[in-house]
């Protein structure tokens, strides 16, 4: 004999900066019999979480490969730099990409952004981790360019950050594997696409089999059939009245 069926979980994968908790408490008020559980990964082991089914989605940074993963862009985050509170920079609210030219700038090997040219002057060797960047800045090393989230993810209280506006920006969303689109997957999108519970965009609902068709579709009005008037009794009918109500005589 087997045992009973495992109840089913539905697995979310995020990777640091991002922040599920909003929509996990939807989840958890919409579908309680269903658990959710958060697996938080880096970028690369969250792509190999969906890829062998570890994951049902995944909250990452894009891109993804779009011949396996399907994405729903969520929110594109502010890039900020990273710096000692007394540090220079830190006097202004914002500053370019240019104002980091003779900066040592720190280029973990985790690094999101994507950069095409890096600023500033380059490290004598790169950072494993984001999170050890951020200690190479409070050692006064350098400074370190990232989205927002992972500045606040690693906040030192010694340490600032201020707004980079024409640096590169890292976009966060939603993955699953394209060939894995599962209802639990459907559920978890309308939570994120801020859909009601009573969607029809959700799951496809069953058909009811009470006669819903025919009380849906109105009654054509009956035509009235014109009344044919009945001869008196006799066959004969009476000719109409002439003056003083007498009937006419006919010549």
């Amino acid at each position: 004999m087997t045992g009973p069926a495992e109840p089913p979980t539905f697995r979310l994968a995020y990777v640091p900066g991002a922040t599920p908790a909003k929509w996990v408490r939807i989840w958890n008020e919409r579908l309680p019999d269903i658990p959710l559980t958060l697996l938080q990964l880096t970028a690369t082991e969250a792509a190999d979480a969906l890829r062998d089914g570890s994951a049902d989605a995944g909250l990452v940074r894009l891109p993804v490969d779009r011949t396996v993963f399907s994405a729903i862009p969520l929110y594109t985050e502010t890039t900020v730099v990273v710096v000692p509170k007394d540090h220079v920079i830190a006097a202004v609210e914002e500053v370019v990409v240019a104002d980091l030219a003779d900066e040592v700038v720190l280029h973990p090997l985790d690094d999101v952004l994507g950069w095409t040219e890096l600023p500033g002057e380059p490290a004598f060797e790169r950072p494993a981790t984001t999170e050890d960047a951020v200690e190479l800045v409070a050692a006064g090393i350098g400074v370190l360019v990232v989205p927002q989230s992972l500045a606040r993810l690693h906040h030192r209280k010694d340490l600032t950050y201020r707004t980079v506006t024409d640096a590169p920006e890292s976009s966060v969303a939603l993955s699953w594997p394209e060939e894995a689109t599962t209802e639990m997957v459907e559920d978890f999108i309308g939570i994120v696409r801020g859909r009601t519970v009573n969607s029809t965009r959700g799951r496809a609902k069953e058909p009811e089999q009470t006669g819903a068709k025919a009380k849906a579709q109105p009654r054509k009005p009956q035509q009235k059939q014109p009344q044919k008037r009945s001869a008196p009794a006799g066959g004969r009918r009476k000719p109409p009245a002439g003056r003083g109500g007498k009937p006419r005589r006919r010549s």
